[in-house]
């Protein structure tokens, strides 16, 4: 489902952008306490960074390694996948993130950290020429080694958290005594622990997000940066492809694969899947589409949900049109009906709405396109399901479900019956999009602490693969975002690759 629109005018100030961009997250890389041997940062075409370091250590009262950081200002989250290449010369080399208070070789610093050994810990220097702190002796020690290690800053408070693969982030450590200036640097690092060697380590991932705060009152304008990008759900790889100041959700992938589709502002624009220039589709009079877009099984067409000036509110209404653009033809003007999915046969659409005013409850209903009865597939009485989408081959209606008090993801058959409960965990599951081939689905979690029958924006969520048929469910992304990062099908037509939407403040390159 969606909410209200962005105004026009906001929109039109952050328009698609032609300018190539740069998606390096740090503006500097440097050798920071003079090794004695020069390290080395690369960043790849795909994403990945190379760092070579040297340096005695980052340790006692001065620092030797090598870095590469941006200034931040505020409250961030950095994460990121770590691995140290060969065998190395000394159980203690590491590579991590590091923020500091200046480039000055016995800073003020925290580090999030994974050693040669396996030895994952956070380790700080409290104030300018101070000794490090013991990792041994804190509680907060990690004697495996991982590879997803988060480090965030709240006010003065700095967080670790940890995962191996698949698994959702664990904190390891926090501290709020360190003397750490509200403008930082952050960044990755390499240190050798031996002077004469250069060690080499790899980052990929990389994700500098600065959210607003746990406390933001769910302002439904654009109040963070978005990014769209693609995954490959098996080995985890995740590429940005496009960023924007404004809001900008849901992206499809098209059926050739050729480009991917999103709304922003009201209005649809397809995109390179490469990457590339937007262009505006044409949707004729619906120019106000929110985030439930969704292309057919055989990809000739678009179904939108559109919010409507002639009803009360700006009812969210559903319409199809040509994939290449058009007219939008209606296929309900009950309002408010919120698009998710198509049959496989292309006659029919399924979408969650809300058809009386003296219940809360939103349920599930499909309709054919080209005229027909709704019916009513889900009868919650105060409760909410939301997210119906097919299956390919139409044998099931996948869609989530808070009737047992927490958010989890369902099927169904088309006619209704059959239900079964596929998720039991936790969290609050969202938003289940079934892969072209049948095989697996990725869903949208957001944590407990949200309330079970919204999918607010700007929140720290994971995307999340399992088998269509149940099974644990394996962390795919961790991500800063929510409504509008997933919402509609967005898998690639070769069932490998996801696109998703994820938000940060403005770049601060």
């Amino acid at each position: 489902m969606k909410y209200n629109l962005l105004l026009l005018t906001f929109a039109l100030l952050l328009a698609p952008s032609a300018k190539t961009q740069n998606f390096d997250m740090f503006t500097n890389h440097a050798d920071i306490g003079k090794p004695a041997i020069a390290g080395s940062t690369e960043f790849s075409p795909d994403q990945v960074y190379t760092i070579k370091g040297a340096g005695g250590n980052v340790w006692f009262g001065r620092d030797e390694f090598h870095y590469a950081y941006k200034k931040i200002k505020g409250d961030f989250i950095l994460t990121a996948n770590f691995r140290l290449i060969g065998k190395g010369s000394h159980l203690h080399r590491k590579i991590g993130w590091m923020v500091r208070a200046s480039e000055s070789d016995d800073a003020a610093h925290v580090s999030a950290v994974v050693h040669g050994d396996g030895l994952t810990v956070m380790q700080w220097r409290p104030l300018k020429g101070a000794h490090m702190r013991d990792p041994q002796d804190e509680i907060f020690t990690k004697k495996t080694a991982v590879e997803v290690i988060q480090l965030e800053r709240v006010g003065k408070t700095f967080i670790m958290r940890v995962a191996n693969t698949g698994e959702p982030l664990q904190e390891i450590g926090r501290t709020d005594a360190i003397d750490m200036p509200d403008d930082a640097l952050a960044g990755l690092f390499v240190c050798s622990h031996d002077a004469a060697v250069l060690e080499e380590g790899q980052a990929w991932n990389v994700r500098i997000e600065l959210p607003v705060s746990e406390k933001y009152d769910g302002n439904r304008d654009g109040v963070l940066a978005s990014r769209l990008e693609t995954l490959n759900v098996f080995d985890g790889n995740r590429k940005i492809i496009y960023e924007n100041q404004g809001r900008f959700e849901a992206p499809n992938w098209t059926k050739d694969g050729s480009k991917l589709l999103y709304n922003q502002g009201g209005f649809i624009y397809t995109i390179p899947a490469q990457g590339g220039t937007p262009e505006k589709l044409n949707t004729g009079e619906a120019i106000r589409n929110n985030n439930d877009h969704v292309i057919s099984f055989d990809g000739k067409w678009l179904a939108i949900s559109s919010h409507r000036s002639d009803m009360p509110g700006g009812g969210s209404t559903i319409y199809y049109l040509p994939i290449t653009g058009g007219e939008a033809k209606l296929v309900t003007d009950s309002t408010p009906s919120y698009l998710h999915g198509w049959h496989p046969n292309g006659k029919e659409v399924v979408y969650t709405a809300q058809r009386t005013s003296k219940s809360p409850a939103y349920n599930i209903y499909k309709k054919p396109i080209n005229g027909g009865p709704e019916v009513q597939l889900t009868f919650n009485s105060k409760g909410l399901a939301d997210g119906p989408e097919y299956s390919p081959d139409g044998k099931w209606i996948y869609y989530n479900d808070n009737r047992t008090g927490t958010m989890q993801i369902w099927r169904m058959k088309p006619d209704g019956s059959g239900n079964e409960q596929l998720t039991f965990d936790e969290h609050n599951n969202w938003f289940p999009h079934i892969s072209p081939d049948g095989k697996w689905m990725v869903i949208l979690s957001f944590p407990s602490t949200i309330n079970s029958g919204d999918h607010p924006f700007y929140k720290r969520v994971m995307l999340r693969l399992m088998p269509v048929n149940g099974g644990a469910p394996k962390v795919i992304a961790y991500l800063f975002g929510g409504q509008g990062t997933i919402n509609t099908p967005s898998w690639s037509p070769d069932s490998k690759q996801i696109a998703f939407v994820s938000n940060t403040g403005p770049a601060t390159k």
